[in-house]
């Protein structure tokens, strides 16, 4: 089943390593360069499947874009993978206790990030 990913990460190198590993697997994917922008991607495209955001980003980091869309009554149940090179305890917990459906550890092993989102959008 194809689904519909939203890519959130502010280095378009990771954002076209994510993309590639998701459109090669057949799914499709808008993405977006911080969180500000995800919002606007979010609101303006409707219902996604999926969220997949860096932490670390300008303008609103991950965990900020992480409890606004748990806000939303529309996609408070989206799952939401953090991939970030963040591999601390405390920041996963913060990522969990925002909303966090799951947590990948930068550089991802593209087979694996396919596995986890066949897990978390089954």
């Amino acid at each position: 089943m194809a689904l519909k990913v939203l890519a959130v990460d502010d280095s378009k190198t990771m954002r076209d390593m994510v993309s590639f590993t998701l459109r090669s697997a057949g799914h499709d994917v808008i993405e977006a360069s911080d969180g500000r922008d995800a919002l606007s991607k979010l609101m303006g495209s409707g219902r996604v499947d999926l969220v997949i955001t860096d932490v670390n980003m300008p303008n609103m980091d991950g965990l900020a874009l992480v409890k606004e869309i748990r806000a939303n009554p529309t996609h408070r149940l989206t799952p939401i993978l953090v991939l970030t090179t963040e591999a601390d305890g405390a920041k996963k917990e913060e990522g969990r206790a925002v909303g966090a459906t799951g947590w990948i550890v930068k550089p991802f092993n593209p087979e694996k990030l396919l596995q986890v989102v066949q897990k978390v959008c089954p």
